[in-house]
């Protein structure tokens, strides 16, 4: 298909072609690959260099989204509908930070607002333009491997993104895929996710500042603590760390003190995977490994997972903290009495 546009010859326009030797024209034309509407899908990805008629088909099959109104005296998770729906779209836009739910959006990083972008305007009949085009190829990869799994779980239909960026499709495993380059569609089943290889590496405790303002807990770590730092091909992703568990009938154990990935790199499935790491590393030495979060993501991984098994406090609030005593740590406590957790023991392999 031929687009043709007139052109007015105006004294400038002269100018221009004088200068750089370029003819002038009555019109440009442009050539735009011929495109079949594809139905009944869940994700369809458009890809191309600019110029190669990606929003022309976007605009012309499909309602493209516009961008949001935000109030600037408002948290990220106030502008959606529910709490659940707010968790649910930040995590398909891979921004599981709690910090950064409730800040404004304009105190956000320029990658944390191109996903509430994203996840204000994801769902059913939408398309999307210029997809990842204004964050780094890490946010991106994070962003689609989200994305493509939020899409599975809730059944979206029909939702369309362009981009000029063809790094995404294989973390995006898209249903179908338009190259405008050439005109040709692609399907999802010639596409293969590429592994994720992290390398979890002993640290000290002093590591945990370049993490905590990332963590929805206290800033605060236990010097006691047992850290480890991940690594993804030589880039540093995420922290975790383990206390001693004292307790009068659990011997030997220890609990989950701080999971945290930089928020580039989540949406990934990267934090449930350290800390199934840190699980697997005190049950090969012997010892019994806890964890209890309030995260819904790592919540929702776990109650699944073959790997951990749900205590008898999961997804309970702890009343019986109010009983305490008076000291620093039963303070600590009733603080989060109310609080709905999950609770799991690692077991592994079974």
């Amino acid at each position: 298909m031929k687009l043709r546009c007139e052109v007015q010859k105006t004294e400038m326009l002269r100018r221009v072609s004088n200068l750089s030797d370029y003819p002038l024209s009555d019109y440009i034309e442009t050539t735009i690959p011929d495109f079949i509407k594809p139905n009944n899908f869940s994700v369809g990805l458009i890809v191309g260099p600019s110029g190669s008629g990606k929003s022309t088909i976007l605009g012309e099959n499909y309602k493209i989204a516009t961008e949001p109104d935000w109030q600037n005296s408002l948290a990220l998770v106030d502008h959606f509908d529910t709490l659940d729906d707010a968790q649910q779209k930040l995590g398909a836009a891979g921004l599981n930070s709690i910090p950064a739910w409730m800040r404004p959006y304009h105190t956000l990083s320029n990658g944390e607002q191109y996903r509430a972008r994203l996840a204000r305007v994801i769902g059913d009949d939408v398309a999307i333009d210029e997809y990842t085009s204004v964050v780094d190829r890490n946010v991106a990869k994070s962003c689609s491997t989200a994305l493509r799994k939020w899409a599975d779980r809730t059944k979206v239909q029909n939702l369309v993104l362009a981009t000029c960026h063809y790094d995404v499709a294989e973390w995006l495993q898209p249903d179908w895929i338009f190259d405008c380059a050439v005109g040709k569609f692609t399907d999802r089943r010639l596409l293969r996710r590429p592994s994720i290889r992290i390398e979890l590496q002993p640290a000290q405790p002093e590591a945990w500042s370049f993490f905590s303002k990332h963590h929805y807990l206290s800033g605060d770590i236990n010097r006691s603590a047992r850290c480890w730092i991940a690594v993804w091909d030589g880039l540093l992703v995420g922290f975790a760390a383990a206390i001693s568990f004292p307790s009068g009938s659990v011997k030997n154990a220890w609990r989950g003190h701080r999971t945290v990935v930089l928020p580039e790199f989540q949406g990934m499935g990267i934090g449930a995977r350290i800390s199934d790491a840190v699980g697997e590393i005190f049950l090969t030495q012997g010892c019994r490994y806890f964890s209890k979060s309030a995260n819904p993501n790592f919540g929702a991984y776990r109650n699944l997972s073959k790997k951990w098994r749900a205590t008898s406090k999961n997804g309970r609030s702890r009343q019986d903290y109010k009983a305490g005593r008076n000291t620093k740590e039963d303070k600590h406590k009733m603080a989060h009495a109310d609080r709905i957790c999950f609770s799991h023991e690692y077991i592994g392999e079974v």
